[in-house]
């Protein structure tokens, strides 16, 4: 009996997870679907690459699998004497046919008629699922917006050839909608194959670069600048946020580089925000007249602060 390895069946490795296995297996299964190519030999590949993935999309089944291939595959290969097999049975109704005489050596009779044959008359596969990365400024994406876009999904022509329809849709985004975030929108991705549902259309929503706010979950920081002077005197400042401009205190010889928090002022949903962060940032003139030269000047002789009082200590 000929050893089957599943792996390289599906040409993945023995550590892929299962979502490169269910890659694997669709794009394989659309090249070698008998409705779909000419190759002479595509009935029995396609049944090959949907017995595998019967076994690799099965927890217990792979790990069966796994155990047997570490005792050894070759031409003459026989399941160790003790070897149970289990009773399979195949789950979502996608594979209906006859399986190889490893699987049932190994796994026991299938449980949808080996004896009856292949066919593949009664197959049906879920249609792709498909990404579409939709960038979004962080107002529309706090506010909610709606969008009009455009994206491929992929299908067969008459010939059995893949071909990608373009498909344009109207979608709404929810008010408080997080960067990397996925909106799904359920049936609006690639046809299913037969009966079988078409899949789901995933949104992925990136924030723009925003001119004035940084984002770190449902944090903003906003940088304020000052003067020297308003730093060391203080006073209130009109700061941006999201609702708009708030009056913000800061005190008097407050540090450069201060990291001010108003609280329930950040991004999120109501009664769920975040955190608005104001980092205050000495901003110094470019060019200074003389009279502005002679009082900084005088403020450098009269005052006893040494920012340097520390070195070495």
């Amino acid at each position: 009996m000929e050893f089957k390895d599943y792996y390289e069946i599906l040409g993945v490795e023995p550590d892929a997870d299962t979502k490169t296995i269910k890659a694997a297996y669709r794009k394989l299964a659309r090249t070698y679907h008998p409705d779909v190519s000419d190759q002479h030999d595509a009935e029995d590949r396609f049944k090959e690459v949907a017995e595998a993935y019967q076994v690799l999309k099965d927890k217990e089944k792979r790990a069966e699998f796994d155990a047997i291939r570490q005792y050894g595959g070759s031409q003459g290969f026989q399941p160790p004497p003790d070897w149970q097999g289990g009773d399979f049975q195949s789950a979502g109704g996608e594979f209906q046919g006859g399986f190889s005489d490893f699987f049932e050596n190994v796994f026991g009779q299938a449980g949808h008629g080996s004896s009856r044959g292949f066919s593949h008359q009664h197959f049906t596969q879920r249609g792709e699922d498909v990404e579409f990365l939709l960038s979004l400024s962080l107002e529309d994406a706090y506010k909610g917006a709606s969008r009009t876009i455009s994206y491929q999904v992929p299908g067969f022509d008459e010939s059995g050839r893949v071909v990608h329809t373009d498909k344009t849709l109207k979608v709404k985004i929810p008010a408080g909608t997080i960067d990397g975030g996925r909106i799904r929108l359920k049936g609006q991705g690639a046809p299913g194959i037969g009966d079988a549902p078409p899949g789901d259309l995933y949104l992925q929503i990136k924030f723009a670069e925003h001119p004035l706010f940084v984002v770190d979950g449902l944090n903003l920081t906003v940088t304020l600048p000052v003067s020297p002077w308003e730093l060391a005197l203080g006073g209130k400042f009109e700061v941006p946020s999201l609702d708009g401009l708030i009056r913000l205190s800061v005190p008097a010889s407050s540090q450069n580089g201060k990291k001010m928090r108003v609280k329930g002022k950040g991004y999120g949903k109501e009664n769920s925000r975040g955190d608005l962060y104001v980092l205050l940032r000495v901003s110094m003139p470019g060019k200074i007249s003389e009279e502005e030269q002679a009082l900084w000047q005088q403020l450098a002789e009269k005052s006893h602060y040494d920012p340097r009082s520390d070195w070495g200590k």
